[in-house]
């Protein structure tokens, strides 16, 4: 069941993830950074949700305005990459960014989420920083509009190589909750991707 979290900023996300814990997660560092958030169990639900399941959505289409989809890869039922192909083969919803979460860094699997249009491949735990730093690019890329948002896409430089362009783990689970409020799961270190260099659309 969908659930939404309403916050003073205009900037609407829908995030899709079957695990209760990672969430809430993050559910609330959205709602920190001030997003209202509607949160699902599955990418089945969120096409239900976006009225992409072939049925008439539950959500008026007039009042429907999505400015972010983050979704798990890892998920029963259908997979955050076949989420990421529906949304990107429909006509209304194609434009808008999707960001991709995982606890793997697999770099196959991250290559072909960014061939497929994802805006960005996020390793678990997600950060705060990674919440505010997607925000600040949705928002300057609003005023434009017609094909070319002007937000920055992340993409993986071909050649990347273990010998050459070794890959960066970070050890600290950098989030600005306190630790009172992480899951026990989460408070333990984990790995994360160190993402390429920034590179502006065509």
């Amino acid at each position: 069941m969908a659930t939404v979290a309403e916050c003073s900023k205009e900037l609407h996300v829908l995030a899709v993830d079957d695990s209760y814990v990672d969430r809430k997660l993050i559910e609330r560092l959205l709602q920190i950074s001030s997003c209202k958030v509607t949160a699902v169990e599955s990418g089945t639900r969120a096409l239900q949700y976006l009225g992409l399941d072939g049925e008439q959505s539950n959500v008026g289409f007039d009042a429907l305005k999505v400015n972010l989809i983050i979704t798990d890869y890892t998920m029963p039922g259908m997979t955050g990459y076949e989420l990421l192909k529906k949304i990107k083969e429909s006509s209304v919803f194609r434009e808008v960014p999707v960001v991709i979460m995982s606890s793997e860094d697999v770099l196959t699997q991250i290559d072909s989420c960014l061939e497929e249009g994802a805006e960005e491949y996020i390793v678990k735990p997600v950060k705060l920083s990674d919440v505010k730093r997607l925000k600040d690019h949705i928002m300057r890329g609003e005023p434009q509009e017609n094909g070319k948002s002007g937000l920055l896409k992340r993409k993986l430089i071909d050649d990347i190589q273990a010998s050459s362009v070794p890959l960066s783990f970070s050890s600290s689970v950098a989030c600005d909750l306190e630790s009172s409020q992480l899951p026990s799961s989460l408070s333990s270190p984990n790995c994360a991707f160190k993402r390429p260099k920034l590179l502006s659309r065509d």
